[in-house]
């Protein structure tokens, strides 16, 4: 089968259940898309498929077939994307481990909703689990995304 990640197209013809997380991370060596819980509950291996967001951890390469994935590597070539930015700027991450799923759900809630109110937002990144509790300042970054994307 045949898979496009970040724009390059890539052969695959392993078994077709394996989670696409693992042929990010231990074929293509893209350490970005994180292992969490692998049970898809936390969203640390969040990446999009078609622009959709997805957990990688439980997609199988199956589903990902003839698709175009997107991985926080591939968000914005420099890591200039607006959400890396505003990441940054209002100082989100605590131990970061978590923060390539954050972002990568962000992304696709914005896609979706351009102008997301508190609770699109809550609703929005509620399957992204952040144990050091940044979800304040996450909120912050995505309002400022959306209020300079008005």
């Amino acid at each position: 089968m045949q898979i496009t990640i970040n724009g390059k197209q890539h052969d695959y013809d392993g078994d077709p259940a394996m989670p696409l997380l693992w042929f990010i991370r231990d074929d293509l060596k893209m350490k970005g898309t994180k292992y969490g819980c692998g049970m898809a509950l936390c969203g640390a291996c969040t990446v999009h498929v078609e622009g959709n967001a997805v957990r990688a951890c439980q997609f199988p390469m199956s589903g990902a077939a003839g698709k175009s994935v997107t991985t926080i590597e591939g968000l914005d070539k420099d890591h200039a994307h607006p959400l890396q930015i505003a990441w940054a700027e209002e100082n989100v991450p605590q131990c970061g481990y978590c923060q390539s799923g954050q972002i990568m759900q962000a992304a696709s809630l914005l896609s979706a909703n351009p102008s997301p109110s508190d609770e699109d937002i809550e609703r929005g990144m509620s399957g992204n689990i952040c144990r050091c509790g940044t979800y304040p300042r996450i909120r912050c970054a995505i309002k400022k995304v959306a209020e300079a994307g008005k």
